[in-house]
């Protein structure tokens, strides 16, 4: 069987990625640091590659080494669409990501459309934990 080529999925090429799955490679395969596809594509912004892996599969909550899901992911990177598709295929938005949550990477980093994503998906998802808002005030001080 083939190794699995990650840069695929890292740069979007989602016809060759599709080829490789067809071969045998497992959807949820990893990469050395425990990400999947899935999670590379969602980190990058891929919206199409992401569509097709979860299509093919891929779990929306995998987590990599550090306990990062892709839905973490992109509420830091800021990729509305994606984490629509994610939430759509059952992403959960409440995912604790080592400490935090989603809606803190949001918060953090300004993602005012993801966090209102989150808001309407699931009550109080969008609202950072208590510990959370805490540092982020101090840090603002």
């Amino acid at each position: 069987m083939n190794s699995p080529d990650f840069d695929l999925a890292r740069n979007g090429r989602t016809e060759e990625l599709t080829s490789q799955l067809s071969l045998g490679i497992s959807v949820e395969s990893r990469d050395s640091k425990g990400n999947t596809f899935l999670m590379l594509a969602a980190y990058h912004g891929h919206t199409e590659t992401v569509r097709m892996l979860l299509k093919a599969g891929a779990q929306p909550d995998s987590r990599n080494d550090k306990g990062q899901t892709p839905l973490g992911g992109v509420a830091f990177k800021g990729h509305v669409a994606i984490a629509k598709l994610l939430l759509d295929a059952g992403a959960d938005p409440l995912a604790d990501q080592g400490g935090s949550k989603p809606a803190d990477f949001a918060t953090t980093f300004g993602r005012t459309e993801i966090l209102a994503l989150l808001n309407e998906r699931v009550a109080n998802a969008g609202r950072p934990t208590r510990w959370y808002s805490r540092l982020i005030a101090l840090l603002r001080r």
